[in-house]
């Protein structure tokens, strides 16, 4: 089976100009999966917060999920690991 290294999106569209995002960190709230879910094409992966607002992330793939790299309250930036999947 394939393995995916799921990264932190570029998001929101505003990121080099609005508030904490300036900064290219995010502070993740809430982590909708678990390690051993099945995780859908565009399912909620995460909310994150921006300063001024709260985002879903979706995911750009399906698969299972075999590590999360993050925590609720970690800071990241565009392009760090979130989640590895395996897929058929």
């Amino acid at each position: 089976m394939p393995t995916h290294i799921i990264p932190m999106p570029r998001t929101p569209e505003c990121w080099e100009s609005c508030g904490a995002c300036a900064q290219g960190e995010v502070f993740i709230l809430d982590i909708a999966v678990a390690v051993g879910d099945w995780l859908d094409f565009d399912q909620t992966i995460l909310t994150l917060e921006t300063g001024k607002v709260a985002l879903d992330i979706p995911s750009p793939r399906a698969g299972r999920i075999t590590a999360l790299h993050i925590t609720p309250g970690d800071r990241v930036a565009e392009g760090a690991p979130l989640l590895t999947l395996e897929s058929d």
